[in-house]
């Protein structure tokens, strides 16, 4: 069978994956969730005990969650080396580097922003010290990962890798939330744009989006939420 990535929306971080599988062009399907509603189901548990986003459902019906851990198997299978370098070279250390700090420290910095939006009883107070206190540390990742931000096209040299994958899945929701302007951080807007207009991030917004698009023909087609629960929930 073909893997399944499981990806949310709206806005999912899951998203940059999806565009990953497109570069890499491995055979695969998809399985949209609505993070707002049926990821909440007590049902989606069996897949992901987190109730988060993405997991992937690899060809041998294994779940694996967590971005950094279906990265690595990814890559595992990048034999074309479309999306990752040679593990020993000085690339491969750089791109999981970059790849770290956005999943680890620049994801994080959000976490008080969606706390606040996503409070089930929303307390005013609380709702804007956690905005205050979200907003500073987006910021002062954002300068940290402007600083990091090389002169190559992309994160890791002239093409997209999984580093790029991993940063445009996030990197919008500094819109998402109105921190600031990205042009605050010139290196990094214009990386943004170049990642954005590829056609594979593209193709990738759109599916989030639940919008018709034409890809490369890697994506085989989508898969109901219900039936991967049924067939490999725990």
């Amino acid at each position: 069978m073909e893997p399944i990535l499981i990806y949310g929306f709206p806005a999912g971080s899951s998203m940059g994956l999806m565009a990953t599988l497109e570069w890499m062009g491995l055979p695969h399907r998809l399985c949209r969730v609505d993070m707002m509603g049926e990821m909440r189901e007590p049902a989606y548990r069996r897949l992901n005990q987190r109730v988060e986003t993405p997991a992937l459902v690899t060809d041998k019906g294994e779940i694996i969650t967590e971005t950094m851990a279906i990265a690595a198997w990814l890559e595992a299978r990048d034999s074309e080396r479309r999306v990752s370098f040679d593990p020993l070279s000085g690339q491969a250390d750089r791109m999981h580097q970059m790849m770290a700090f956005i999943n680890t420290g620049f994801t994080g910095s959000f976490g008080p922003l969606w706390a606040a939006l996503e409070m089930e009883t929303p307390d005013p107070q609380v709702q804007a010290v956690l905005r205050k206190f979200g907003s500073q540390a987006v910021i002062e990742r954002h300068d940290r990962l402007e600083e990091l931000v090389g002169d190559d096209r992309f994160l890791v040299g002239d093409r997209p890798s999984m580093a790029d994958g991993v940063l445009i899945g996030v990197a919008r929701w500094l819109d998402f939330h109105q921190v600031a302007d990205k042009s605050r951080w010139p290196k990094l807007a214009a990386l943004r744009g170049r990642i954005e207009a590829e056609p594979a991030v593209k193709y990738a917004t759109a599916l989030e989006s639940g919008e018709a698009a034409t890809g490369s023909g890697a994506c085989l087609g989508h898969v109901e939420l219900a039936e991967v629960i049924e067939r490999f929930g725990k």
